[in-house]
């Protein structure tokens, strides 16, 4: 005979235990309640039939199976040899077909699973972006996060070859028809000053004219790198009536402030940078001009994961937000 590995129809709860042979859910229970009792009466109080319809069901199920699994002795059934054999066979299931049940509807409900974060460099200071994580988790803590850190271009180019699922990145340059952004808080750029820069020689000056950089040398990462932050720092100077002296560039924001504090030139970044004390840099605030890093946390419109809703429901939380870019 073709035996057959055991499976699971959830739909119909049947079983294929061999070829030719199908015994469903309510079998099994039926036989694992008159086992453990011991006794018709009690199995069919247990398990909340009535007892004509469990010994026929037993019947039934000893027909399928081609041997008697219960021997009728006074006062109630003891197993057979053959009955304990099948309960030993299938004892476990089931516990495994709640287990197999409760596990697709957590899954359903986007409580377990893989949720892939896509993240700019410049957020990497950014306090909303570790909170949001952390309430995530909070909420689904058997959800796996797994983090990728790229600019706007190439987050955009994750979500949508499928290597990522989300992403927080600056809107406004790259093409996002295909996706949905939900807006997040913007985030005010400041001026990031060697100590040692002309313009600080009282030390207690708490804002700065960007104009009066016009002659700095401004350091910036190359727009292909960070486009949105380039072209709100090079147009916050356009604003104020120069055009910014570009220096030497750097690929993250961080080599920009490093460049910075060796007396390279200034800089415009988000205001989060801050955190980074980085020995030489000075932050200022901006005196006659507002830029600002625009955020957003994006996904593809084609993209309906439940877990992606459970996130964006999580980060917009208005509580995650409220006073932390101060």
């Amino acid at each position: 005979m073709d035996i057959r590995p055991l499976q699971v129809q959830y739909m119909k709860a049947t079983f294929a235990i061999a070829f030719g042979y199908t015994v469903e859910l309510r079998h099994i229970r039926y036989f694992l309640a008159v086992a453990d009792e011991r006794n018709f009466t009690r199995a069919a109080a247990r398990v909340g039939i009535g007892q004509p319809p469990l010994s026929q069901q037993i019947r039934d199920l000893e027909t399928e199976v081609g041997m008697p699994l219960f021997r009728r002795v006074p006062h109630g059934a003891e197993l057979t040899e053959a009955g304990t054999a099948f309960r030993a066979a299938i004892e476990a299931i089931p516990g495994q077909v709640a287990h197999a049940v409760a596990a697709a509807q957590r899954a359903g409900r986007g409580e377990t699973g893989v949720l892939r974060v896509g993240f700019t460099g410049s957020l990497a200071m950014n306090p909303l972006v570790p909170m949001a994580f952390r309430a995530f988790r909070r909420r689904y803590p058997d959800v796996e996060l797994t983090l990728t850190e790229g600019n706007s271009t190439t987050l955009g180019n994750g979500l949508r070859d499928g290597s990522i699922d989300v992403a927080f990145m600056r809107p406004g340059v790259i093409d996002v028809a295909d996706m949905k952004l939900a807006p997040l808080p913007d985030e005010p750029m400041v001026l990031a000053l060697p100590s040692a820069h002309r313009l600080l020689a009282h030390g207690d000056e708490s804002t700065v004219r960007l104009a009066d950089l016009a002659e700095d040398m401004f350091i910036l990462t190359p727009r292909v790198v960070g486009p949105t932050l380039f072209d709100e720092a090079i147009n916050a100077c356009r604003s104020v009536g120069f055009e910014p002296r570009l220096g030497q560039t750097a690929p993250q924001i961080a080599s920009v402030l490093s460049l910075v504090a060796a007396e390279q030139g200034v800089s415009i970044v988000p205001l989060s940078m801050r955190q980074l004390a980085l020995a030489g840099v000075v932050y200022r605030t901006i005196a006659d001009a507002a830029p600002t890093a625009r955020l957003a946390l994006a996904h593809l419109r084609s993209n309906h994961a439940v877990m992606i809703r459970n996130f964006l429901t999580t980060v917009e939380g208005r509580e995650i937000w409220a006073g932390n870019l101060s």
